[in-house]
């Protein structure tokens, strides 16, 4: 009795120092891993992160004791149900969630079992003998016999995700030794200062981000602009429309500034400023070539240079 309470203080102990050293904390379950899976993942995760394993009630008592002082971890207590456990970690989490999910394997199909995906029997030759047919008929599997051997004619679902596996088709699945299940650590919820959110937050591109921020900025400069009430967002537009109007004014009175003299004179003579800009087009279009034959020339000028040797010929 002794020797467990001890190991739990030491356990509590563990999971204080852990929750003031790290900055964020993985909720992973673990339904269907083995120690060996935990053993990689350990390694994986090393000097990244530190897993931490323990009963809910421990997990939860040691929760409450903390939450007096920081509150912002009762955000967790909901998730701490079912197989569940812990991994800490103050490196990038899109980094530490990958090694996570990396460590994944094969497991065949069990009857009883909930399938997490649609199971598939492909098309194609099994190697089985003839007298085992009664498999493929019972799950309504199209086959025919081939060379002695049965054939799948077409890939046929056998099982639809949600649903449970039934022992005709583990039979057969395992027959086939088609292992559609994969087990591992999957990541419930992740705590990252102070919030909680779903893994698919960190699918989020920075592309992504960028553009909803830029999508949001120009939605509030709408509405700004709209009830005539300043932003941040809003001022570079009104600064540039307010300019417009004084353009507007100049043009349609005798007041003259600085902006809008050139304006004015454009309007006065536009025949004088089309001719500048029709003399101008052919003059740029002959440079044109000039400057792409000077560059064509440069390499065949450095070539007979060189004299054929190189620099420490």
């Amino acid at each position: 009795m002794g020797a467990n309470r001890s190991s739990k203080e030491a356990w509590f102990s563990k999971l204080n120092e852990l929750l003031d050293e790290y900055e964020s904390i993985f909720v992973v379950n673990i339904d269907n891993v083995t120690s060996q899976q935990m053993h990689q993942i350990r390694q994986a995760l090393r000097g990244e992160a530190t897993v931490l394993m323990g009963k809910n009630t421990m997990v939860r008592r040691a929760l409450r004791q903390v939450i007096a002082e920081r509150p912002e971890f009762e955000r967790l207590m909901p998730f701490v149900r079912g197989n569940v456990g812990f991994v800490f970690t103050s490196s990038d989490l899109k980094d530490v969630r990958t090694k996570i999910l990396d460590n994944r394997v094969a497991a065949p199909a069990r009857a009883g079992a909930y399938a997490p995906v649609d199971i598939f029997v492909p098309a194609g030759n099994t190697g089985m003998e003839p007298g085992k047919t009664s498999f493929f008929q019972a799950l309504g599997v199209p086959t025919k016999i081939a060379r002695g051997t049965i054939e799948i004619v077409s890939d046929v679902k056998v099982v639809e995700a949600g649903n449970r596996v039934g022992t005709s088709e583990a039979t057969l699945l395992n027959l086939l030794n088609i292992s559609p299940f994969t087990y591992g650590m999957t990541v419930v919820q992740i705590f990252s200062n102070g919030n909680v959110f779903g893994s698919d937050v960190l699918d989020v591109s920075e592309e992504e981000l960028v553009g909803r921020f830029v999508s949001g900025i120009q939605q509030v400069a709408c509405v700004s602009l709209a009830l005539n009430y300043p932003t941040l967002a809003s001022v570079m537009h009104s600064l540039v429309n307010s300019y417009k109007n004084v353009l507007a004014i100049s043009l349609g009175t005798e007041y003259e500034f600085e902006g809008s003299a050139k304006l004015k004179e454009m309007l006065a003579n536009p025949e004088a400023f089309a001719a500048v800009a029709a003399a101008a087009a052919p003059a740029a279009q002959a440079d044109a070539p000039a400057a792409e034959e000077a560059k064509a020339e440069e390499p065949a000028e450095e070539s007979d240079d060189d004299m054929g040797f190189g620099l420490f010929d």
